[in-house]
């Protein structure tokens, strides 16, 4: 096997220290990981070529900085396009991007789609001219807690790249203390959907500079959580210029909402997760056509959403006493209102929710009073109570049935409703009076 086809399926090498030198297969025989190869024990490598998916750990790739790596002989051509291999994992090594550089290029002559680096180290610069208009069918790239020099000063390198990281369709650089991304830089990735910030170290105005005019303009997927972010009006005008973001994730960031906001989000803002950001009302305005809103774990008291579109909102973990208004809600199918301060379902609002194919009230301090416990009932038997009924709908209150499942209160008629009973009596028994007269 050639120094160049080696390093190409197998970035992580290292002299082994206390661990055997050889790759362990899965049981689907799908996947197969190495430890600490070198080029005398590639030998074990063989047995991967037959995974789609291989990844490696451990390397000192240094001292293959020298190694001659030239264009590959057709017989190597020939083995790498044979491999079945979709996808390759690089975990623990420390990479120097000169020889990054210069072995990259081969990736072209196989099948490898997914090009993953996990807790790697990026050493130096690397001369990228001879991927210049080189294409490469990896289509799905990502980083997780790598570091690198910053990506300031690095537009030449990324425009030799432009090639292929132009037909790039997901990209993820998470856990990497990223602060921003260049303009230009942002502009390379023309065919990019999906985009993973998260757990990096955005802030708001850092992102007017990532999401330039011009940049990412395919972009349909973008998370943003666990960043530094706190304002929602600067969030919203950093993403404006996104013309087809559907999905946004800004969970894990401290927002603070902004009364006088008057940004505008994507109009083709579908799916909107605002979990966990501290938020004690609701944020305005909200993306006009949105069918999927997560609100939960935060601090909310009361909440008042109109939005014709809506399908799905999710308001678990919060401190709402009340279920909120749906009326302005016509499309909404889905409603968690798990682990809030609810005691009852208000009757006029009953018929809306028996409507709705999955409602979640657990975990509540529910009153079993026979409307309460009634409504839940007949909810939980028409199949409209989703997981957790009825295990973890259990009363509060009053104190009879205190501890109880909501499931095994009685509720019939003539103790919840003796009006219903009576009437009929006596309307019967005036008849009779009348027939015996």
């Amino acid at each position: 096997m050639s120094v160049a086809v080696f390093l190409l399926l197998g970035l992580g090498l290292l002299e082994g220290k206390g661990r055997r030198n050889r790759c362990y297969f899965n049981r689907t025989q799908e996947y197969c990981r190495c430890y600490n190869l070198t080029e005398e024990t590639a030998g074990s490598l063989i047995q991967c070529l037959a995974a789609t998916v291989v990844e490696f750990r451990g390397g000192d790739l240094e001292k293959y900085i020298a190694f001659p790596i030239e264009d590959l002989d057709p017989s190597a051509i020939e083995t790498l396009g044979s491999l079945i291999i979709k996808k390759i994992i690089i975990g623990n090594v420390l990479v120097p991007e000169i020889l990054l550089a210069r072995v990259l290029r081969f990736f072209s002559y196989t099948h490898v789609q997914e090009l993953a680096f996990q807790s790697c180290m990026f050493q130096g610069t690397g001369d990228w001219s001879d991927m210049d208009g080189q294409n490469l069918p990896i289509l799905s790239l990502s980083f997780h807690n790598v570091t690198s020099a910053p990506l300031t000063g690095q537009e030449q390198a990324f425009s030799s790249l432009s090639t292929w990281l132009g037909t790039l369709e997901e990209l993820a650089v998470t856990g990497s203390h990223v602060t921003s991304l260049p303009c230009a830089i942002s502009r390379v990735f023309r065919a990019l959907r999906s985009l993973d910030l998260a757990q990096n170290s955005l802030r708001d105005g850092s992102l007017t500079l990532t999401f330039c005019q011009g940049a990412f303009p395919q972009l349909r997927e973008l998370s943003l959580r666990h960043n530094n972010l706190r304002s929602y009006h600067n969030v919203c005008e950093g993403v404006e210029p996104l013309p087809g973001l559907q999905r946004l994730d800004l969970s894990h960031n401290e927002l603070m909402a902004d009364p006088s906001s008057s940004c505008q989000w994507p109009a083709s803002l579908r799916h909107f997760n605002l979990s966990n950001t501290g938020l004690d009302e609701v944020p305005t305005p909200l993306p006009a056509n949105l069918e999927v809103l997560d609100m939960s774990h935060n601090h909310l008291h009361a909440v008042d959403i109109s939005l014709s579109s809506l399908k799905k909102l999710f308001l678990n973990q919060n401190l709402l006493q009340a279920v909120p208004p749906i009326r302005n809600c016509p499309m909404l199918d889905t409603l968690h209102l798990d682990n809030n301060s609810i005691t009852e379902l208000p009757r006029d609002e009953v018929k809306l929710l028996e409507r709705l194919q999955d409602v979640a009230v657990a975990d509540n301090p529910l009153s079993c009073s026979c409307c309460g416990a009634r409504a839940l009932q007949a909810m939980g038997a028409a199949g409209h109570l989703g997981q957790g009924w009825p295990g973890d709908y259990r009363c509060h209150s009053p104190a009879q049935y205190q501890g109880w499942l909501v499931a095994q209160v009685p509720v019939s008629v003539l103790r919840c409703d003796p009006a219903a009973v009576v009437a009929p009596i006596c309307v019967t028994l005036a008849l009779l009076g009348l027939v015996g007269a």
